[in-house]
C-alpha cells in the first residue's frame, strides 16, 4: 500500500489538509469534510464496518457515514477542513491503535479501521465524552484540534487537563482523578485555582494536546449570548 501524499496548510489557527491522490487511490473522510476538489476525484458514502461500528461512531461525536473519494484513473488533489477552527496532525499507522479525542477523526486510508472506544467511568467523571475513537490498522491518519497540537514524548508519568488531550497512542494507560487528590486540601486547591479534573498517563508513548480549550471559549461567550426577554 503506498502512503497518501499530503500538506496541512494554514497550520495552526485555520489548518486545512490536502491530499495528492494517485491514480486510482482512494482515501476514507469524515462526512462533510470535503471543501474542494479535482473532477477527477468520485465520492460515495460507506457505513465503514457495518451497522454496529457506524452507531458507535455516533455515539462517540462523528458521523455514521464515512465519506470514500477516489481518484479514477488519474490523479487528483482533495482539500479537507475540519469544522472547527484549529490545527491538523498526520500519523502513520504500522499495526497499533490511536486514542483520539471525540470529533477529532479527519481523514485515513482505507486500510485503517474506525472504531470506538468507551471510557466508561473515566469519561463520566472527566466531564468529556463517555467515548472516544480508536484507529488501528496500517496506513496514515489524520486528526484535528481547537488550538494548535502540541506533541509530547511521555515516559513514565504525565498529567494532561481532561480539556485538552486530542490524541495519545494506546501503549499509553491513564487515569482521572482531581488535581491535588480528593482529599479536603486537594479540593480546595483545585477548585480555588480554577483546575479540576485532569488525565495522569503512565507508561511510554505519544501524546497530543492542543493549546485552547473548547468549554472555556463556550462559557467566555455564554454571557453575550442573546436571552429572550420575558416582557
Amino acid at each position: 500500500m503506498k502512503e497518501i501524499a499530503y500538506e496541512i496548510e494554514h497550520s495552526p489557527a485555520y489548518a486545512s489538509l490536502r491530499l495528492d491522490l494517485q491514480a486510482n487511490q482512494s482515501v476514507l473522510v469524515e462526512s462533510g469534510g470535503m471543501a474542494a476538489m479535482d473532477s477527477s476525484i468520485k465520492m460515495k458514502s460507506k457505513v465503514q464496518g457495518g451497522l454496529m461500528q457506524g452507531l458507535g461512531r455516533m455515539v462517540s461525536g462523528e458521523s455514521l457515514f464515512i465519506s470514500e473519494f477516489t481518484a479514477q484513473g488519474a490523479p487528483g488533489q482533495l482539500y479537507i477542513s475540519p469544522g472547527i477552527p484549529g490545527d491538523i496532525q498526520h500519523y502513520h499507522l504500522n499495526g497499533n491503535s490511536l486514542i483520539i479525542q471525540s470529533s477529532g477523526f479527519v481523514a485515513c486510508s482505507p486500510t485503517v479501521q474506525i472504531d470506538t472506544q468507551f471510557q466508561g467511568l473515566k469519561g463520566f467523571f472527566s466531564g468529556e465524552s463517555l467515548f472516544m475513537v480508536k484507529a488501528s490498522g496500517q496506513g496514515d491518519i489524520w486528526f484535528s484540534s481547537y488550538g494548535a497540537i502540541l506533541e509530547i514524548p511521555v515516559a513514565g508519568d504525565y498529567v494532561v487537563d481532561t480539556g485538552y488531550i486530542v490524541a495519545f497512542e494506546d501503549t499509553l494507560n491513564y487515569n482521572v482523578q482531581m488535581l491535588g487528590g480528593l482529599s479536603f486540601s486537594g479540593l480546595r486547591t483545585g477548585i480555588l485555582g480554577g483546575e479540576g479534573l485532569v488525565c495522569n498517563f503512565q507508561g511510554r508513548g505519544r501524546l497530543w494536546i492542543q493549546s485552547r480549550e473548547l468549554y472555556g471559549l463556550i462559557n467566555f461567550l455564554n454571557p453575550f449570548r442573546p436571552v429572550k426577554s420575558s416582557n
